[in-house]
């Protein structure tokens, strides 16, 4: 509400220069609030109106006084001279059209600004940790009037009009003001309901009109529509126990079983069209499948808003908004409050590596190349045809790392695992020689992205204690998980993809020859602890043609399942922490297709029913078993007892938390060894607790004892140990009696 400059009369403060009628009444001025609204004049206060089809507009004060607006010489403006009057001044304007129809609302140009200077400071600088709150669209009550203030930065545009269901998707009728420098626009609009539909439309700096949809989003339409959609939570928390404890919580050493999922395939409803499950309905099914097998989190493929469902969620056009093909915002925080309630962690994929380039979303958003960086060498990705987030922008910065503390705080969400980190550390990721530009020093280190991923673990760390964060990185990048402070990036995991493709391969190969491979086997141990792991089985080795973890698996459908089952108690048994993919523990003959649900027929059969119970077993061993987990990032906490037979195939190990031990023996050939001598840590009687080979889950008829005693026959360097009958390609482990 910026004053008329001046002496004049009323009357004279009516007029509007030329120029800015011309550009408000194409929807082109960067600050309407300077021409429409309520000003102070000498002698009273100006009134001026926008509405290009309106025939008359009237002012409705509070108290009851009606004045009727005049045309001004544009066609479209309206204005009155209101003598005696002083600001604040409550109004309403009331539109009438050549029909007769009438609109009457709140005047939204009689109100300030609804984003404070130190907002502005704080997201100029990158350092907003709260920026969902500020921009975006969000319920507001000023001056007694309920109402929604809508901000959006695009600092290269001409202007910014808010366009919507409540103006009829008219760009002309509400212009948003630019809030000096920053390149914020702004407007508070009365009236505006929760869930009306809304979107930007943006006169780029390059000449081109877009309608774009809100960054900041916290709700959209579902796709393929794109607009965005007012949200206002509602969803009252049934959690707090769960996130008091949290901050205590140490993840490194706590039992992590992660089950990774896709909402949207793992299971539907045939007789709705194959539709999937809704949030709602989905939330008790899976936390108490899940549970039962033994899992202590899910981990989801990303759930942001997404245009196309075959990028698995993996290409983000909204990434404050819950997709909506499952549900509301709030349908997803009673999904995310059903899994606490029932012990389970959520982890989410996030994906600050890149994004599509679809017209309504972040692309080219204000005619420039503003979320992406302009030159294709740094902004464009060559794998998967998205763009690439410009890292050196503070205010970039601030619109990833916000959006990381959003899923944290505002969905109770306690880790988040970060897609595609290799593609972020390296300038020439996939590229050509001539297709990257060295950084200032001439490496391929991207510096921005490094400091980008240190600023984000540092924060969350900070701001959310008790959430972590993992690293899908690829490479040998040295001090993945070391804190920032010793130099490294800050995560709290990271994925062992060296591990997983050295374990598939060896198991692929036929048990004869496999003793020729057993160092692909053991060679992951010799770098396990540079780094804290997770141990993915993940969705990416179940599609493309990689075929299922069961068709991978050698032999005859006996004996797939008695290697899957070895595979697993390995993975369970060993250091780090473990994902699994979902419909794995089904153990399909096909891969995921994400436009399907999993084969749950399959559980008619008894061979999957007794992996079923082989999960339900193993998971319970893993958590009961503080030995498997809590000294997973120290030396002291393994140790082979042997892994050099390679005639036998034959790996023994032991794992320790103080007095707590395990042994573990992997027998990885399909032929039984009796009396199997294996070196014993300590003396005295050691019980089975637990054999991928009992019959209860599919195995074979070689039956073990309760318990084996332990002989004074040194061997494997100890001075005691115990001879053992071991099943064909099965794991044994035993405990200390």
């Amino acid at each position: 509400m910026s004053p008329d400059r001046g002496p004049r009369s009323g009357a004279q403060h009516l007029q509007v220069p030329a120029t800015d009628a011309a550009a408000l009444l194409r929807g082109e001025h960067a600050d309407p609030h300077r021409i429409l609204g309520a000003h102070p004049v000498d002698g009273g206060v100006v009134i001026r109106a926008l509405h290009p089809d309106a025939t008359l507009v009237e002012c409705l004060a509070a108290d009851g006084t009606q004045t009727r607006l005049e045309p001004l010489h544009s066609p479209g403006l309206f204005g009155a001279f209101l003598p005696g009057r002083a600001l604040p001044f409550a109004y309403r304007l009331r539109f009438t059209f050549p029909d007769h129809a009438t609109w009457e609302f709140e005047d939204p140009y009689r109100f300030l600004p609804t984003i404070g200077e130190v907002d502005l400071h704080l997201f100029g600088e990158g350092t907003h940790r709260r920026l969902w709150e500020c921009l975006g669209a969000h319920r507001r009550r000023f001056h007694d009037v309920d109402g929604v203030a809508f901000a959006v930065w695009a600092p290269a545009a001409r202007s910014v009009s808010l366009v919507g269901e409540f103006c009829a998707w008219d760009g002309r009728l509400l212009p948003m003001r630019q809030l000096g420098s920053s390149g914020i626009f702004e407007l508070f609009v009365p009236g505006v309901q929760d869930g009306a539909l809304y979107k930007y439309e943006i006169h780029g700096a390059d000449g081109v009109t877009r309608r774009k949809t809100d960054p900041f989003a916290m709700a959209m339409e579902a796709p393929p529509a794109t607009a965005s959609r007012v949200h206002h939570p509602r969803y009252r928390w049934e959690d707090g126990e769960w996130l008091a404890a949290r901050p205590r919580r140490d993840a490194p050493r706590e039992p992590m079983a992660i089950y990774e999922l896709h909402l949207g395939s793992w299971a539907r409803v045939p007789e709705e069209g194959n539709r999937p499950l809704t949030y709602r309905e989905i939330a008790p099914r899976l936390a108490e499948y899940v549970t039962q097998l033994g899992f202590t989190h899910v981990e989801l493929l990303p759930v942001m808003e997404h245009p196309f469902t075959g990028s698995w969620g993996y290409q983000v056009s909204g990434y404050y908004a819950p997709t909506a093909r499952y549900g509301t915002p709030d349908d997803f925080r009673y999904f995310v409050d059903v899994c606490h309630g029932h012990g389970l962690g959520v982890i989410l994929d996030w994906v600050p590596a890149h994004f599509p380039r679809d017209e309504f979303a972040l692309a080219r958003f204000d005619g420039t190349a503003l979320y992406e960086h302009a030159d294709p060498r740094r902004g464009a990705h060559p794998d998967w045809g998205t763009l690439i987030f410009n890292y050196g922008r503070n205010e970039v910065r601030n619109f990833l790392i916000a959006n990381a503390l959003y899923w944290l705080e505002e969905f109770h969400v306690d880790g988040l695992r970060v897609d595609a980190v290799a593609s972020m550390l390296y300038l020439d990721y996939s590229r050509a020689p001539d297709e990257w530009i060295p950084n200032p020093y001439g490496g391929r280190e991207n510096l921005e992205a490094i400091a980008f991923l240190r600023q984000l673990n540092e924060t969350i760390q900070a701001e959310q204690p008790g959430c972590f964060t993992v690293a899908e990185e690829s490479t040998a990048w040295p001090g993945v998980t070391r804190p920032v402070r010793d130099g490294g990036l800050g995560f709290t995991f990271k994925w062992n993809m060296g591990w997983m493709h050295d374990t598939l391969h060896y198991l692929a190969h036929d048990p004869v020859h496999r003793r020729y491979h057993q160092g692909q086997l053991t060679f992951a141990m010799l770098y396990e602890y540079s780094e804290r792991y997770v141990m993915p089985l993940s969705h990416d080795e179940v599609v493309h043609g990689k075929g299922s973890l069961l068709e991978k698996m050698p032999g005859d459908v006996w004996q797939k399942f008695a290697n899957l089952r070895l595979l697993f108690t390995y993975q369970y048994t060993r250091p780090g922490k473990q994902l699994l993919f979902m419909g794995c523990e089904l153990a399909p003959h096909v891969e995921w297709n994400h436009d399907r649900s999993l084969d749950w027929h399959l559980l008619d059969d008894p061979l999957r029913q007794g992996l079923q119970r082989f999960f339900a077993d193993l998971g319970s061993l893993y958590r009961e078993s503080s030995c498997l987990w809590r000294t997973d990032p120290d030396p002291e906490g393994f140790s082979w007892i042997a892994c050099d037979d390679e005639a036998n195939s034959v790996v023994s190990y032991v794992r320790r938390d103080g007095p707590a031990e395990l042994v573990v023996v992997l027998n990885l050939t399909p032929v039984p060894r009796q009396d199997y001598r294996i070196g014993a840590p300590r003396s005295g009687h050691y019980s089975i607790r637990f054999s991928s080979d009992d019959h209860r889950y599919g195995g074979s008829e070689v039956e073990l004892p309760a318990s084996v005693p332990t002989e004074p026959v040194p061997f494997h360097g100890y001075p005691q140990s115990f001879c053992l009958r071991l099943p064909p390609l099965a794991a044994v482990v035993l405990a200390p009696a």
